[in-house]
Parts: structure tokens; sequence; C-alpha cells
């Protein structure tokens, strides 16, 4: 099957590396991923501070260009670009007014012909089609993540419809578990991490951060699983600076879902970029005879 696939900025610059696992482990799971054309930004949570008309021609410029495509459904693997994609996508269709404002401007016109996903609805339904078995070469056999959704994909500024639970989300969980995987439970898998107040309000961010890893550890934990770029790099890079502040002695890995269906369908760890993370990625797996 073929999909539209919008990476967005981030898997184009700090987080390649999920750009790159994306394509092998869909592609391993049958789906052919066809970049949309000449995308632009989607302006992410920055758009909307500035002006909410932009929030929403900014991605109904990519839908359009989507659309364009002929394809019935695109992929966004990116936690933020898939919320805005949406919920400019609903706010179309709702106000015929702002839509036919847009489209005035367009040369592609989003006219709301094709599916919006993100990359765990993807991989769910590969999953439930049978696309998976025989597949594992390495059930993720001792990993205790925790799977981290973050607030892109639980928190929306419009009333959209998703699969999932907003309060208690469970497709990273089905998914792994897929894959030989048994999450733990926690209480901290839909909250902030201080997205880019990272930047400007580093204090802010770094206590948040704090939450999140101290309650991974009282878990048990030995990983993070996450889906969204912003997420992964927050607690990847900040994890030495947080822990140190706090007192915290245990380092966990962040891994994105990609990565872990990748060790499981066999792919080469430096193939998916596994050496690229702050805090070592390579040695849980390593004891885990996973790789």
């Amino acid at each position: 099957m073929e999909l539209a696939y919008y990476p967005g900025c981030s898997l184009h610059a700090s987080s390649a590396l999920y750009d790159e696992q994306s394509k092998l482990v869909l592609g391993r799971l049958g789906v052919s991923l066809r970049e949309i054309d000449d995308w632009s930004c989607c302006g992410a949570t920055s758009a909307g501070k500035a002006s909410e008309f932009m929030s929403v021609a900014m991605p109904a410029r990519n839908l359009g260009l989507a659309e364009a495509t002929g394809l019935a459904e695109m992929v966004i693997p990116c936690s933020a670009c898939y919320s805005r994609t949406l919920v400019a996508q609903v706010r179309l269709e709702r106000d015929p007014s702002l839509k036919a404002e847009i489209n005035a401007e367009l040369k592609k016109r989003a006219e709301g012909r094709i599916k919006v996903s993100s990359i765990l609805e993807v991989l769910l339904a590969r999953i439930a089609a049978g696309a998976l078995e025989g597949q594992v070469k390495k059930p993720l056999t001792g990993l205790k993540p925790v799977c981290y959704y973050g607030c892109m994909l639980s928190r929306f500024p419009a009333d959209v419809e998703i699969s999932d639970s907003v309060e208690n989300p469970q497709g990273m969980e089905k998914t792994l578990a897929a894959a030989g995987a048994r999450a733990l439970d926690w209480n901290f898998k839909t909250d902030c991490c201080g997205a880019s107040a990272g930047v400007n309000d580093t204090a802010t961010a770094l206590k948040l951060m704090t939450r999140i890893m101290k309650d991974a550890v009282a878990r048990g934990a030995n990983c993070f699983v996450t889906t969204c770029p912003m997420c992964q790099m927050n607690l990847d890079a900040y994890q030495k600076d947080f822990c140190a502040r706090s007192g915290i002695c245990e380092r966990l890995p962040v891994y994105f879902i990609t990565e872990l269906l990748g060790v499981a369908l066999g792919f080469d760890p430096i193939e998916l970029q596994l050496d690229r993370h702050f805090v070592d990625a390579l040695g849980l797996l390593k004891e885990l005879k996973l790789i």
C-alpha cells in the first residue's frame, strides 16, 4: 500500500534518524511512503501563538499538496505536525468561509479528501492486518518501557475524532506488545515535558522533565518510548542535566517507537542510527541480547 508522507521539519533536521526509521519499518510492513512535493512547515506550536489564521493556513497548504497526490491517506510521524494538520483539516471543514479564504491563495486546494493518520494509527492497522506475523526476529523480551505520549497526541485545541483514548492512550502499548514487550503502567504518559520551553524557560522545562523521570524510575522502567521528536529530544538531551540537579542516579534511553520495532524486525542498530542518542541507547539492548 502507498501512503502520502509528511515528515515535517524535525524529521529533516534534529530527528533525521526518525525519518529513516519510519521508512525502514513501514517499508518492512508493506507500506510505501510518497513524500509530498514541496511541503513546508506546518507551524507547529508557534504559529498559533502568532496568528490563528496562519495556524490553519500553513498546514492547509500541505493538505492541498497531499490531496494532489491522489492518495487516500497521509501519515505524519511527528506528534506536533500530526496534531496541527488534523486540527487544521477539522477547522477548514467546520468553517466554510475560512476554507474559501485560504484555498483562494493555494495552487493545490485543501478539500478534506485525505485521511490524516499518526504513525501509531498506521502501525496498528498494519499489525491488525497481519503484516508483523513472522517478521519479529528479536522479540523485545526484558524491555520494561514506559510509553510517553506527551501533549500533542492527547490534547487538541479543537474537538477531533481520534482512534485512541486521550486520557489513557494505548497505541504504543499495543504496538510494543505485538513485538514482545510489555509496557509498564505509570502516571505521566500524557504530561508535558516543557516542549520548546527547554530553550526559553529552561528551569520550568527541567522541573517538568524531572517529574516524568522520577515516576518512570519509581515504576521500574528501563527505557522511555515515544513518537514525538520534541519529547524525545528533551528527555534525551536534557536528561544528564535534570538528573544531576535532582539527584537521580538512573539513566533511561529514550527510544522512538520505530527504533524498537526496527530492532524487533532485525534491522542493524547502526542502520537504525541507535548510536545517535545522548543517553546510551545501545547498552540496554546489548544487555538484553536484543542486538
